[in-house]
């Protein structure tokens, strides 16, 4: 649905996003994950055209931004960084104003007002001044108008900002129901929400993308957790019987982490090669059939922080070695 062509956008001498690619498919949730000046928000504007890239080329439902940008626009919701509210308005009559905006015909605007307020749970303060509202229910404002006309994609620049945490699951649940109808984008810096909520994750680092992975492949780690009495010679044995059943040649031995009193912990590697579940399920069978007796095994996981962290620990090394040389 979204295709990104290598894009850049520049700011005199300034790059905020170099020759960065992507696609969106239809009903994804997806993150864009990166610290404060990565990109986010620049990627997020060029996406519904409200700025154009300074390079390459932006495509939405086979069609290019550029050259159809108010038939485009017309499908895409959009709460930006900074609320699009008139604080002298109600949230009412704001709401009313948005509909107008949107070209939705007079016979749909009662409708279409109500249902923003009820999604976003606004009827509280539907007759309040937007002035007087919290930070919190002002967030609530701008999500309702970016919803308002049923968007086939929704882009969400830190749509939990200023939310308590129940504030912050009631918006969680909101965006899972969205995403039902519609293709959403969440920029954020919060990791915790990515993993609650999206189902791949665009990571930027100063203006370039690091990773493009769903959260099931960026979870998987390269190593296996196992404990066990076997000796780390059977336990050998096993692994490398295994990978010659998966003519693999290039296998790793098992790492040796700690003895506690003849019950070791290993970290067994895991190739690109192999499944980790497989590898698992066969040294498990291995074991028992050897009359070890075995404790735990499992794959090992990696969190967003982890990942985010060697993304940047990679680009200081990369920088280090570069500055030396």
């Amino acid at each position: 649905m979204i295709r990104a062509h290598n894009i850049s956008r520049r700011y005199g001498d300034f790059t905020a996003v170099d020759d960065v690619s992507f696609n969106i498919n239809s009903g994804e949730i997806v993150g864009l994950l990166g610290h404060n000046g990565a990109g986010k928000t620049t990627i997020m504007k060029m996406l519904t055209g409200y700025i154009e890239p300074s390079a390459g080329l932006i495509e939405i439902n086979d069609q290019a931004l550029a050259e159809n940008a108010n038939d485009i626009q017309q499908l895409i919701g959009y709460l930006p960084e900074n609320l699009p509210v008139y604080p002298e308005m109600t949230v009412m009559d704001y709401l009313f104003y948005c509909s107008s905006m949107r070209n939705i015909p007079q016979q749909e605007l009662d409708m279409k007002v109500m249902d923003a307020i009820r999604k976003t749970e606004l009827a509280s303060k539907a007759l309040a001044p937007i002035s007087t509202l919290s930070r919190g229910f002002k967030q609530r404002v701008g999500v309702a108008q970016a919803l308002i006309h049923n968007p086939k994609i929704l882009i969400l620049d830190e749509p939990t900002n200023g939310l308590d945490p129940h504030q912050t699951h009631q918006m969680r649940d909101l965006i899972r129901g969205l995403a039902k109808q519609a293709t959403v984008i969440i920029s954020t810096h919060i990791m915790q929400e990515v993993d609650a909520l999206c189902d791949r994750v665009l990571i930027l680092d100063s203006g370039q993308l690091a990773v493009d992975q769903t959260m099931e492949e960026l979870r998987q780690s390269d190593n296996v957790s196992l404990e066990t009495n076997a000796d780390e010679n059977a336990v050998n044995s096993y692994l490398a019987e295994f990978y010659m059943e998966q003519n693999i040649t290039d296998s790793l031995p098992a790492l040796l982490l700690a003895d506690n009193n003849g019950s070791y912990h290993y970290q067994l590697p895991v190739g690109n090669k192999v499944d980790s579940k497989t590898l698992c399920s066969s040294i498990s069978q291995k074991l028992v059939a050897g009359g070890a007796a075995l404790f735990a095994i499992n794959p090992q996981y990696r969190d967003l922080e982890t990942v985010f962290r060697n993304i940047h620990l990679d680009k200081n090394n990369k920088q280090e070695v570069s500055n030396v040389a």
